[in-house]
């Protein structure tokens, strides 16, 4: 019985509320490659006393930390909608990447302040040991690059994917810190390459944090205008006006809209709910919509 009270005929959305596709492979292998080596990474750091390769291992961290949230998430994500969670599971996807944001933020934070006092007390740095750990992390994040690039089917592969190229640039800071310490003795080199890296960290996470934040207010997606969608349903027949409007994200690209609509004849409801449906789907992005008619005063008043 509560399977039923959950399905969806193909006329009322085109998806459910469970994960159909799950890259768990992918995304699994790219938790190992890149948490393993983050860990060498920061050992090495540690030894060689460079903090940009300390904050290649920091992003690595937050990148292997993304990928393991995205992956629980969409495990827990898959399992279908039940009598106390009637949307399923897909906003854990947008809490897990809120969580994670906000320990990239504490990480860039850490780091910068770490960057800042080597300007007023310099540290001997191992330019030789930089240069390999970095030529090795190139190595690595371009593994993983590939064995995500290999699994198009999950959007939350294709974010991690993001967060993978970010590592590159990483690395390849981390590398030219340890060439320029090599070749130059300049050790001012690492604190500002260190900067630079945690400026990407930032980058990453704001967006990150503030579309899951959006998501978890249950604000109007961006991609959605809502007088817009308000004026297109006031454009189809018999549809007079539009109350009680309400367009959200149940989970990452799964936009939801339900709304109460005055109506002049319930008799061609049925045609205008098709026309409706069909309108927010194509011109809005809008899969699952809940639309309730009411007759106008005037209508009232002929009946």
């Amino acid at each position: 019985m509560p399977h039923d009270l959950h399905h969806h005929d193909a006329f009322d959305a085109s998806f459910g509320h469970a994960r159909e596709r799950v890259g768990y492979k992918a995304l699994g292998l790219a938790v190992l490659l890149t948490l393993g080596f983050a860990a060498a990474e920061f050992i090495a750091a540690l030894i060689s006393g460079s903090i940009a390769l300390m904050a290649d291992a920091g992003h690595m961290v937050t990148d292997s930390t993304a990928l393991f949230l995205a992956l629980v998430a969409q495990w827990i994500a898959k399992k279908p909608p039940t009598e106390t969670s009637s949307y399923g599971h897909g906003r854990i996807e947008a809490l897990a990447a809120f969580v994670n944001s906000l320990a990239m933020l504490g990480l860039a934070l850490w780091i910068s302040i770490e960057a800042i006092d080597r300007f007023t007390s310099p540290h001997p740095i191992a330019g030789d040991t930089v240069i390999v750990v970095a030529v090795l992390g190139l190595i690595v994040n371009i593994l993983v690059a590939w064995v995500l690039s290999r699994d198009q089917e999950s959007l939350n592969t294709k974010a991690a994917l993001v967060h993978v190229l970010g590592d590159l640039l990483g690395s390849l800071a981390a590398l030219a810190s340890g060439l320029v310490i090599h070749f130059t003795g300049w050790t001012p080199i690492d604190p500002i390459l260190s900067i630079f890296v945690c400026l990407l960290i930032l980058k990453s996470t704001w967006a990150l944090l503030r579309s899951s934040y959006r998501i978890l207010m249950e604000h109007v997606p961006e991609s959605v205008s809502f007088q817009q969608v308000a004026s297109d349903m006031r454009g189809i027949a018999p549809v007079e006006h539009v109350h009680n409007l309400h367009i959200w994200e149940t989970s990452p690209g799964h936009i939801t809209l339900t709304a109460h609509l005055v109506v002049n004849d319930l008799q061609s409801w049925p045609t205008g709910l098709a026309a409706l449906q069909t309108m927010l789907r194509e011109r809005h992005g809008i899969d699952h919509a809940t639309l309730q008619p009411e007759l106008g005063s005037a209508a009232r008043d002929n009946h």
